[in-house]
């Protein structure tokens, strides 16, 4: 009705609109609901195509386009749309900084016991817990690495994870598919050069036939660890581990034996590309879950230690769970301990530094959303399949209710910038330029939220390790950053309907398709392109192992003084390590 009583006139190369009155009337539109914007366009569209020929639009058609189109989003569902982007921004940047106040409060802690004389604060908080009678009594821990491919920084997480600090006795069980996996050869040349300092093996599982792989490589690493162990601790081949990390883990799992699962997170650390930002930017909401420093509902699969007898008597059924379909360990092993009640932790030291490849691009990012989306899929329990629809539900709301505001944010200031046209008259209202301002302001807090969690997580991993070089804030762009936060929530619901609608997934080279939310068909691809994970690099064989650290030495010197019997064992010829590889020696790199 506000463009029925106008008249289109076009002279030369030039048209123009005049309406009885002025041009406020063309911006009135907006008092109809956000439908006006479009309906505004299809008014327009006859006319780009009509009269004499494909005629270029000038400026004042756009511009009363625009103009409308804004004014539409300050009806009362656009506006209660843009406050709720506000107010997402402003909770994530509450919970980054209650998050950040956990990491800070361990922080204080170290720095209280460095000035009372403990140098080795970041091992433990009672210097007196590295007496030789503490260290003596200390449980034995097996160490299970699934791991799949070779990729840029596996070599120096491995190194991390088997030069720890734990005093007790420690086994790593690296479990790979088949000796012609790449992590096969280049875990036989680590272990090689710390030799019978730690007691290491590769085991080979086999292919998988009724669960993922990496399920299928744990639970084969469980039945080769060593019978008197009484904790397992689980962790991704990516996972770059402190030196006082098992120590950790595991006195908090003596101090209280209720608890069932204890659990941490990862830092990523982007390598500049688009991706590694995308990915970095997915996983801060989620840090917040586990910088609790206690309970938690959240478990991620790359660190986990548990009761090694949960698995040998399979309680709850956790291994029947994860053996028969089981397509995710993290969301099934939370699902049983939701089911009967049981307690998930997670330490504030439990934060781990995560480098990113070099050369993750978006395909690969892409790649990984698509597993991360898919995890909702699979489930144990009805409840369990309740709740990731819950999950679903509320996280692909969220993700388009953060995103819609920058989309309306660009139509009020595209439109109060042309509107300077019409010098004197009220085209365009305030209300939008308000919205504006309002999303700017709560963007802000919430980056400078995230850059100080971020911040804060950055300077606890350099002092849980002293020897690694310094992890620097510096590196990060905050641009990208925006702009990742952006993507990555446009895509994250686009992902999860494509996982629901599929039921399938390609991970590493192998398709898993779900029945029931249980694994029931296996394809594997025999893609020589796929050699690693999503978020590892693809430069093979192309760094040489390192000489040996103070760390390295330290953790020899550590074993010696707790095991001098076994070293005496090895200076007469007896050796204290093995690669266990379906009970052969490993053929010679």
């Amino acid at each position: 009705g506000a463009f029925s009583r106008s008249s289109i006139s076009s002279s030369g190369s030039s048209a123009h609109v005049v309406r009885d009155g002025d041009v406020t009337g063309a911006a009135q539109v907006s008092s109809c609901p956000g439908s006006c914007a479009v309906a505004a366009l299809f008014l327009y569209f006859p006319f780009w195509i009509s009269g004499r020929g494909f005629r270029m639009v000038t400026m004042g058609r756009v511009d009363l386009f625009l103009i409308a189109a804004s004014n539409a989003l300050c009806s009362p569902l656009a506006v209660f749309v843009q406050i709720q982007g506000c107010i997402i921004c402003l909770t994530l940047a509450l919970g980054w900084a209650f998050a950040a106040r956990v990491r800070n409060r361990e922080i204080r802690k170290m720095k209280v016991q460095i000035k009372r004389g403990n140098s080795f604060a970041f091992l433990c908080d009672d210097i007196n817990d590295l007496d030789h009678y503490n260290q003596i009594n200390l449980p034995r821990v097996s160490v299970v690495m699934p791991l799949k491919g070779f990729g840029e920084h596996n070599l120096q997480n491995w190194r991390s994870q088997m030069t720890s600090l734990y005093g007790g006795p420690v086994e790593f069980l690296f479990v790979v598919e088949s000796i012609e996996d790449p992590a096969y050869h280049a875990v036989s040349l680590l272990i090689s050069e710390f030799k019978d300092s730690i007691d290491a093996k590769i085991v080979v599982a086999g292919l998988s036939t009724t669960c993922s792989q990496k399920i299928h490589n744990q639970l084969i690493g469980v039945e080769r660890m060593h019978k008197d162990s009484k904790y397992v601790l689980f962790l991704d081949d990516d996972v770059r581990l402190h030196p006082g990390t098992i120590g950790a883990l595991t006195a908090e799992m003596e101090k209280n034996p209720k608890i069932f699962i204890q659990t941490g997170y990862p830092l990523d650390l982007p390598s500049g590309s688009l991706g590694s930002y995308c990915i970095y930017e997915y996983h801060m909401p989620c840090s917040m879950g586990f910088a609790t420093g206690g309970r938690t509902f959240f478990l991620w699969g790359g660190c986990m230690m548990m009761h090694a007898d949960d698995f040998r008597n399979d309680r709850h059924g956790l291994v029947t769970s994860l053996r028969d379909g089981g397509y995710s360990d993290d969301m099934t092993l939370a699902a049983v301990a939701g089911a009967h009640k049981r307690l998930i932790t997670s330490p504030p030291v439990a934060i781990f530094p995560h480098p990113l490849a070099s050369d993750l691009n978006f395909s690969r990012y892409w790649n990984y959303l698509r597993k991360q989306t898919f995890v909702l899929e699979s489930y144990v329990t009805g409840m369990n399949w309740l709740m990731n629809k819950a999950l679903f539900t509320s996280h692909c709301y969220l993700s388009w209710g953060f995103v819609m505001p920058y989309f309306m944010a660009l139509f009020h200031i595209v439109a109060a910038l042309r509107s300077g046209s019409y010098a004197g008259k009220e085209t365009h209202s305030n209300c939008g330029l308000l919205l504006v301002g309002c999303l700017a302001v709560s963007t802000i807090i919430e980056l400078l939220s995230m850059w100080n969690l971020t911040k804060v997580e950055i300077q606890l991993c350099n002092m849980l390790s002293p020897e690694e070089p310094s992890v620097s804030l510096g590196s990060y762009n905050w641009g990208l950053v925006f702009i990742a936060m952006l993507v990555d929530n446009f895509l994250y619901p686009v992902s999860a309907f494509r996982s629901h609608f599929s039921q399938s997934i390609n991970w590493s080279g192998v398709r898993y398709h779900l029945k029931n939310g249980k694994v029931d068909k296996i394809d594997r691809m025999r893609d020589p392109r796929m050699l690693c994970s999503d978020l590892s690099g693809k430069h093979l064989y192309s760094k040489r192992v390192a000489s040996a650290s103070f760390l390295n030495s330290l953790a020899r010197n550590f074993a010696q003084w707790r095991q001098p019997k076994k070293f005496d064992d090895i200076k007469n010829g007896q050796s204290g390590s093995d690669l266990l590889v379906g009970g052969t020696p490993p053929p010679p790199p």
